[in-house]
C-alpha cells in the first residue's frame, strides 16, 4: 500500500527514475557539440602545404616577319626546281602568303607566290596576279592557268621584284608549277635579271 502511494506521488510531482529527475539547481544543460572545423590541407612531403596549381600561360610565339619586296638585281640567287608537297615550301611550288602592297606596306592581301629559291629559312618568291591588264606589261610574264587558282583564271608573274618570305609565314601550299613553265621563268630571270 505504501509503495503504491509513493509511486502515485512520484507520478503526480514529476518524479520517476533517475533519468526523469529535474536538473540539479545551479547546473546548466550541456551545450550541443560545436561543428567540426575543416582540416587544413595536408602538408606535402617537403613540409609545405599543398596549394592548387594554376598553369602558367605560355608566351605567344613570335610572329613571322612580314614579307617584303626587294628589287630582283639586289636579291638574285641561283634559281632551282625541287618541288615536293610535303608541308614545306620548295622551289617550283606556288604557295599562298600575305603580300604587302608596294605603295602601302602596312596593307596587303593573300596572294599566290612562286617559290624560286631559298636563303636559309627565308624563301625567295615571285608574286602572281590574275589581272588581265598585266598581259604584255613590262616585268610581267604570262603563266597561264593552274591549280593554284580555283576559278582556273590565267595568271601572270612579276619578275622585277623578289618577295622575301619567312618559312613560317606561308599559309598553305597551292600547287606545283610544271617544269616547262618553271624553266621559262628561270630562263627569263637568268637572261634579263642577272640570276645564275
Amino acid at each position: 500500500m505504501l509503495e503504491t502511494l509513493i509511486s502515485f506521488l512520484r507520478k503526480l510531482f514529476g518524479g520517476g527514475g533517475a533519468e526523469s529527475r529535474p536538473a540539479t539547481r545551479g547546473r546548466t544543460a550541456t551545450p550541443p557539440p560545436a561543428p567540426a572545423k575543416p582540416k587544413p590541407p595536408a602538408p606535402s612531403r617537403s613540409g609545405v602545404s599543398a596549394k592548387p596549381q594554376h598553369p602558367t600561360p605560355k608566351p605567344a610565339p613570335p610572329k613571322p616577319r612580314p614579307p617584303r619586296h626587294v628589287p630582283t638585281q639586289d636579291r638574285g640567287r641561283t634559281v632551282a626546281y625541287a618541288p615536293n608537297l610535303d608541308g614545306d615550301a620548295d622551289p617550283g611550288e606556288i604557295v599562298w602568303t600575305w603580300v604587302p602592297y608596294e605603295d602601302d606596306p602596312a596593307q596587303g592581301k593573300d596572294r599566290p607566290v612562286l617559290v624560286v629559291g631559298r636563303d636559309g629559312r627565308t624563301l625567295l618568291g615571285l608574286m602572281l596576279s590574275s589581272q588581265s591588264e598585266r598581259d604584255g606589261q613590262r616585268n610581267w610574264l604570262a603563266l597561264g592557268a593552274g591549280d593554284w587558282d580555283r576559278s582556273d583564271r590565267p595568271s601572270w608573274i612579276r619578275l622585277d621584284r623578289v618577295l622575301e618570305v619567312e618559312e613560317d609565314g606561308i599559309r598553305r601550299e597551292g600547287a606545283i608549277l610544271d617544269r616547262g613553265r618553271f624553266d621559262q621563268v628561270a630562263d627569263t630571270l637568268q637572261r634579263e635579271y642577272g640570276w645564275a
